[in-house]
């Protein structure tokens, strides 16, 4: 008998309509609430239960039920304190408790519902984007005991002083690892509308394939790079306290792919993932002076504003001590950044600042790059053959990224998933 956390999120639970709302008179606004996406939900976790295992299941708000409750706040005021809108955000997994507990009571499955609180999140006293400090496992442990499934809200915890937070964006994966390492689980499986982690998009390169296994450090990669199918923190959480992971889909009973510790055979793989973000934009700071301290001055005023850096280039200084500095940040952070960047050129009295809010990142993923040579060379040579000029270049040991134009990103996407589509862990997986 194992040990299970089942983790679903909105999409298995409601449904999100035609795109974003951006107004709560829109009457498109709103997660609708389809009573067979429940049942459909406790007739997996009765299936797992008939196997006779554990299963305690994690859930996130339905639909785009967040989104319409943050809409909701924004209608009465510009910028709500975020103590309000954490108090706000929480009812969203509130309502997908119960009404998860309800299908499976009806369908001979015992269940009780938890809020974040009742089962013992321990959060920082941060609202809005709040770490776990600690679980506690004991009404979890007496209601396996007797027999329930638990129901636990993600996304949300509370403090020492009782005031209710949330984990950030992405913050039921986090939940459901948080409570798969603290309750020992076997595994902690994601169900998604997805068949498990691909090569790449499917939607993008028709040739990609579902990988079977997948390293931590390789599926942490791929996630901060833009693929959406886990978040970063939970990976990362997943990797610290050694919890497997099983992403998988909701649609039919197929296995999905298993994120787990790094294995032997996995070097022998040069490039597990492609992985690519549109979210990006560039900026360049042109004749600033060459003298120690400066790029500290840079990117401290940055990092104070809150505006994260992804990748650097620093040119080599020139005859007359100038160089340039360019970096890129989220286009959802590049108005404030160009703004900024432009008050550091007049007190550093550079001579240009030049902003791109429309440039993409593409990048190869794999493990194997520790011990294969060419990797680079592959890379640089299909995105050459395919005429998409590179503008930066960004490694880890086993990452290269490169930005490039917005408009050329699906043609590398396929130029380099054909490039290394040869190698074992894209063709193994093959029907």
């Amino acid at each position: 008998m194992a040990l299970i956390v089942q983790k679903y999120g909105g999409d298995a639970l409601g449904d999100k309509g035609k795109g974003r709302v951006r107004s709560p008179d829109d009457p498109l606004f709103g997660a609708q609430f389809i009573p067979e996406k429940y049942k459909h939900i406790a007739r997996i976790v009765k299936r797992t239960r008939e196997k006779g295992h554990q299963v305690v299941v994690t859930v996130s708000a339905m639909g785009d039920a967040t989104d319409r409750m943050l809409a909701m706040a924004h209608s009465l005021m510009d910028k709500p304190p975020v103590r309000e809108l954490d108090m706000l955000m929480t009812t969203g997994e509130q309502q997908s408790i119960a009404l998860m507990a309800l299908a499976l009571e009806a369908a001979g499955v015992p269940a009780r519902s938890f809020t974040g609180l009742q089962v013992g999140i321990l959060t920082e006293n941060l609202f809005g984007k709040a770490r776990i400090r600690e679980i506690s496992t004991e009404k979890l442990s007496s209601a396996l005991d007797e027999g329930y499934t638990p129901v636990v809200a993600g996304f949300q915890g509370t403090t020492e002083e009782s005031e209710l937070t949330t984990l950030g964006r992405g913050g039921s994966d986090i939940t459901a690892v948080a409570l798969a390492a603290a309750i020992n689980a076997d595994t902690c499986e994601f169900y998604k509308d997805v068949d498990g982690i691909f090569t790449t998009d499917p939607r993008i390169c028709p040739s990609a394939r579902k990988i079977e296994r997948i390293s931590f450090d390789e599926m942490l990669e791929l996630a901060s790079l833009g693929a959406g199918v886990l978040q970063s923190r939970s990976v990362e959480f997943a990797k610290n306290y050694d919890v497997t992971l099983h992403v998988r889909s909701y649609l039919h009973d197929e296995p999905g792919t298993l994120v787990v510790p790094e294995e032997p055979e996995m070097e022998d793989v040069v490039v597990s993932g492609v992985a690519f973000n549109r979210g990006e934009a560039k900026i360049t700071l042109l004749g600033v002076p060459d003298r120690p301290g400066v790029a500290a001055e840079v990117f401290g005023r940055l990092g104070a504003a809150g505006i994260l850096v992804d990748m650097i280039i620093q040119d080599i200084a020139r005859d007359d001590d100038l160089n340039d500095i360019s970096f890129t940040v989220s286009r959802a952070d590049y108005d404030q950044a160009l703004e900024l960047a432009e008050k550091l050129r007049e007190e550093l009295k550079g001579s240009r600042v030049v902003g791109d809010p429309s440039i993409a990142k593409v990048s190869a993923v794999g493990v194997g790059m520790r011990s294969h040579a060419d990797v680079a060379s592959r890379m640089f040579k299909a995105l050459g053959e395919a005429k998409i000029n590179i503008q930066m270049i960004s490694t880890s040991e086993i990452k290269i990224s490169c930005v490039i134009d917005e408009s050329q990103l699906e043609d590398a996407v396929r130029a380099i998933h054909v490039a290394f589509e040869s190698d074992k862990r894209f063709v193994g997986n093959k029907d």
